[in-house]
């Protein structure tokens, strides 16, 4: 039993317990889904010829989405209940302590998603979020990533509120990346490679005025094919 003090009169009461043996919990079958698709690293390039044939764009751009991570990243969404309530729980002990507000934290990220066509949280030990920056890579769209932190378990007071925030767009759980398009989130890792796969990338992309990089530069120019 822990007591955070907030204020002449205002005291926390914070049970450990139970978010010790929650954590224990998670990082041993999120270890083990980690595991499974850093695996996939070290994987033949066969396996992806077994494949109907790399995913492509409309430039063209093959994008070939890791198919060990996606089946991991799918994996995750079956632990959506307890990484919501874990993520709660640390935002609770480790907010209360840097004195986090939550309506600031919230704000950051209506700002983040307003000012960005393509925005990405992440952690950057995760292979999930090394994924999905690979396939906005390869893509050719411009994106913005925020990196909350190596992971989940080594987040701080305002990134463990960002966390639980992020958690509260769409039923995606509180799990990284977390991916919006036009300010929509999209989801997480699995979610872009099914946008990829089902070849609906572009049309999201489309549909929030996103343009692929260089596209500017590469529009014909009226007066110069006049004379060209």
């Amino acid at each position: 039993m822990t007591q955070l003090s907030t204020g002449p009169s205002n005291t926390i009461t914070i049970t450990l317990q139970p978010l010790r043996k929650i954590k224990e919990f998670i990082m041993k079958t999120y270890g083990l889904l980690l595991l499974a698709a850093s695996a996939s690293a070290f994987q033949t390039t066969s396996t992806n010829n077994a494949r109907t044939g790399p995913l492509r764009m409309a430039a063209d751009a093959p994008i070939s989405p890791n198919a060990a991570i996606k089946v991991a990243a799918n994996g995750m969404s079956l632990l959506k209940p307890i990484f919501s309530a874990e993520a709660s729980l640390q935002a609770a002990v480790l907010g209360a302590l840097a004195k986090v507000d939550p309506d600031e934290v919230k704000a950051t990220i209506e700002f983040e998603k307003k000012t960005n066509g393509v925005l990405i949280y992440t952690y950057g030990l995760s292979p999930f979020s090394s994924e999905a920056l690979s396939i906005l890579d390869k893509s050719g769209y411009p994106y913005k990533n925020i990196e909350l932190g190596a992971e989940w378990f080594l987040l701080g007071g305002e990134e463990s509120q960002t966390r639980v925030e992020l958690g509260k767009a769409g039923n995606f759980g509180t799990s990284l990346p977390k991916i919006f398009i036009g300010g929509e989130c999209i989801g997480g890792c699995a979610e872009l490679v099914n946008l990829v796969e089902e070849g609906k990338l572009d049309e999201a992309m489309k549909k929030a005025k996103v343009s692929k990089k260089g596209a500017a530069a590469n529009k014909p120019n009226f007066f110069s094919s006049m004379f060209s």
